[in-house]
C-alpha cells in the first residue's frame, strides 16, 4: 500500500478502488478545505472522479477568495494524478466554465459532461452532477443565483453559530441542512431529484446513478435502481468510495473526525497520570 507523502509516516493510507467527490465549492468560505484535505490525506484511489461544483465559478466571479488550504487541496489532487491515480471531472453548474472543455483530456485529467463507472462487480453507474434535473437551474436560472446567495448568507450565520457552540462545549450544527430536510417543500424537492435521476440511470440502461448537485449525501434503492449522492464539503462533509469488492460507502468525514479526537482525548489523561507519578531522578 502506497503512503502518502503528505501524511505523518504512521498514519494509515486507505486504498480503494474509486472516491467520488462533489461540491467542494473552493473559492468560497463556506468550503470546508482543511477537511477534505484531511480525507485525501487518509484515502488514496485507482480512479477519482469529481462530480461537479469542485470550484465555484459563480462566486469567484463576485469576488476573488482563494486561500492557501484551497491551492493545497488541488495539489494534492494533482499529486495524486502524478502517482498514477486517473481522475475524471464531470462539471457542475458552479464550474460550468470547464464544460467548455468536455472531451478534452489533459494527461490522466479527463473532462466529461458524463461518465459510466464499472464497478468491481460488473455493476454500471451512471456518474452525472445532477444540475440538469434541477428545476429550478433548468427553468429559472436567475432564481438559482438569487437561492445561492441566500444558502451563502445561511452559512455565514451558521459560522458564526458554530462559534458560539465551540466555546459553550458544543458539536458542531448545520443549520442549513436543518432546515431543508424541515421545509416539506424541500424534502419534495430532494425527493423528486432523486427519482429523476433514476429514471435517467435506467434511460441508459445502467444499474444506478452517482450524482451531487443537491449536497445531501444519500444512498438507497428507493426508486428500483441504486441512488448515491456524494454529499458535500461545505455542510457535512462527504464523500463516496468503492472498495476492491465492489462495495460502496459513504464516508462521513466530520463524524470520523469527531471520533478520531474522541479516542486521542481518550488517551490524554493516561499520558497525563503517567508522567506525573515518574520518579524523579537522583541528584
Amino acid at each position: 500500500m502506497a503512503m502518502d507523502q503528505t501524511a505523518k509516516p504512521d498514519d494509515d493510507v486507505i486504498r480503494v478502488r474509486a472516491m467520488f467527490i462533489s461540491d467542494a465549492h473552493l473559492g468560497t468560505r463556506g468550503c470546508q478545505a482543511a477537511m477534505l484535505l484531511d480525507y485525501l490525506r487518509h484515502y488514496d484511489a485507482d480512479v477519482i472522479y469529481l462530480v461537479g461544483d469542485m470550484i465555484d465559478g459563480w462566486r469567484l466571479r463576485s469576488g476573488w477568495y482563494w486561500p492557501q488550504l484551497h491551492n493545497d487541496v488541488v495539489q494534492k489532487l494533482l499529486r495524486k494524478v502524478r502517482k498514477g491515480a486517473r481522475l475524471i471531472y464531470v462539471p457542475g453548474n458552479h464550474d460550468e466554465f470547464l464544460r467548455d472543455y468536455v472531451g478534452s483530456n489533459f494527461g490522466d485529467i479527463e473532462i466529461c459532461d458524463r461518465a459510466v463507472h464499472e464497478s468491481a462487480d460488473g455493476t454500471r453507474m451512471l456518474v452525472i452532477h445532477g444540475d440538469q434535473f434541477d428545476i429550478v437551474m433548468r427553468h429559472a436560472r436567475w432564481l438559482a443565483f438569487l437561492g445561492d446567495g441566500a444558502y451563502a448568507a445561511a452559512l455565514m450565520a451558521n459560522t458564526w453559530l458554530n462559534v458560539a457552540r465551540r466555546k459553550l462545549g458544543l458539536t458542531y450544527w448545520s443549520l442549513s441542512a436543518w432546515a431543508k430536510l424541515k421545509v416539506k417543500d424541500a424534502v419534495n424537492f430532494i425527493g423528486s431529484f432523486e427519482e429523476l435521476l433514476a429514471s435517467e440511470a435506467r434511460r441508459h440502461a445502467v444499474d444506478g446513478v452517482i450524482c451531487g448537485h443537491i449536497h445531501h449525501a444519500a444512498m438507497h434503492d428507493r426508486f428500483g435502481v441504486r441512488y448515491m449522492n456524494t454529499g458535500d464539503w461545505v455542510e457535512s462533509c462527504t464523500a463516496l468510495v468503492e472498495h476492491y469488492d465492489g462495495r460502496y460507502e459513504l464516508l462521513r468525514w466530520a463524524d470520523i473526525v469527531r471520533e478520531r479526537e474522541a479516542r486521542a482525548a481518550a488517551a490524554l489523561p493516561a499520558v497525563a497520570v503517567s508522567s506525573a507519578v515518574a520518579p524523579r531522578k537522583a541528584a
